[in-house]
């Protein structure tokens, strides 16, 4: 075999092919979608990217030859490592060709340069929280994978174990059939939570217009709630700002749905849109100048909605909102004509919001694991 190189990431052009590494390898892949490159781009910028001021990172490419064949992210979160007291490294964006020793290297290339750090616990995939993709797919191959989650090879899965990895936690995936009539029993539930809350206001929108003055108090809701999930860093305000402009454009207001207290208190809500993957892999993940109308046009066509964020403020909690947000979702699938939810990714140990999907009829249909190793 030809001799293998690591190499650090240090140029655009450099990080040009780190980005773009990844359409090579799944160029046969059948269900892969590539990322939105607009959005890589902001991602591996550390000026628009507010999470690099409180990490180290680093980027190594494996090279054989000429070829580069494979890459890999090292993170240092030191915001998340203070406040739970730990020396934790993680490593991210592992793509390789088939090959053990491509991705051996470039794991213990980034392990090296954790121990130079001090780092004692090994993580990932994992980066720098868990709004980004985490896990490795382990079950559901077959399945095209929804916005902001990983699709990996399954003989990356192997590799990562045969690196000395072991099971951390898994991630689950609910697939719901949108039912032609919901159940009598979660509507009796709807009903009488209805009923309990009557102070509070169920928020339907109309516009992206009326949208904008809930994303802050959603996000904060968000950083109230998720306090105690594993690998969440809080949001800043302009990680609020950047994440509302990268998903505001394709949001539909039909599938946003707040519960709000007088002033506009939110104390509760769910966001999911209609799935956007055959659309990138139209336009290959370019969005301008046309790829937006590729984008937009899935989300006409498809039967699938995807959820992907939801909370409700600790003091709501067990009051019924749960089941109010998720019968007006429904209610919105019906009459949009969807067939199938995704329920996005759910910590196995989430035994609430697992139970509520399968009151509903859900099965797990795909699993993601996050890896752990000592050092």
């Amino acid at each position: 075999m030809m001799d293998m190189r690591i190499t650090e990431v240090r140029t655009k052009k450099e990080l040009r092919t780190f980005i773009h590494l990844p359409a090579s390898i799944h160029r046969n892949h059948k269900n892969w979608v590539p990322p939105i490159y607009m959005d890589e781009w902001v991602f591996f910028n550390p000026k628009k990217n507010k999470a690099f001021s409180h990490s180290d990172t680093i980027l190594f490419l494996a090279h054989q030859g000429e070829e580069v064949v494979g890459r890999i992210m090292g993170i240092i979160n030191h915001q998340y490592n203070e406040a739970e007291n730990l020396k934790e490294l993680r490593f991210f964006c592992l793509e390789t060709f088939e090959n053990f020793e491509i991705a051996d290297k470039l794991i213990k290339a980034v392990e090296e340069w954790g121990k130079k750090k001090g780092m004692t616990k090994y993580v990932g995939p994992l980066g720098f929280s868990d709004k980004d993709p985490q896990g490795l797919m382990v079950e559901g191959f077959q399945y095209s994978p929804v916005i902001a989650t990983n699709f990996n090879f399954e003989y990356l899965v192997d590799y990562v174990e045969k690196a000395g990895f072991n099971k951390k936690v898994d991630l689950v995936v609910y697939k719901l059939e949108v039912p032609k009539e919901v159940p009598e029993f979660y509507t009796k539930i709807y009903d009488r939570a209805r009923r309990n809350n009557s102070h509070l206001r169920v928020v339907k929108f109309r516009n992206k217009l009326q949208l904008k003055p809930y994303i802050k108090p959603v996000f904060q809701l968000v950083n109230e709630t998720f306090q105690d999930i594993y690998a969440f860093t809080p949001l800043t305000d302009e990680e609020m700002n950047e994440l509302a402009g990268r998903y505001l454009p394709v949001l539909d207001p039909r599938f946003v749905k707040v519960i709000e207290k007088e002033k506009k208190e939110v104390v509760g809500f769910i966001l999911a849109m209609p799935d956007i993957s055959d659309g990138i892999r139209k336009c290959k993940g370019y969005v301008l100048p046309f790829g937006i109308f590729q984008i937009l046009r899935a989300q006409k066509k498809t039967k699938q909605l995807d959820l992907l964020l939801g909370a409700i403020r600790q003091d709501y909690r067990n009051t019924g909102l749960n089941t109010i947000l998720g019968i007006e979702i429904m209610r919105a699938c019906q009459k949009a004509g969807m067939e199938l939810i995704d329920s996005h990714l759910e910590l196995e140990t989430n035994t609430k919001m697992r139970a509520e999907n399968e009151k509903l009829g859900g099965t797990v249909y795909k699993r993601y694991r996050i890896y752990q190793k000592d050092l």
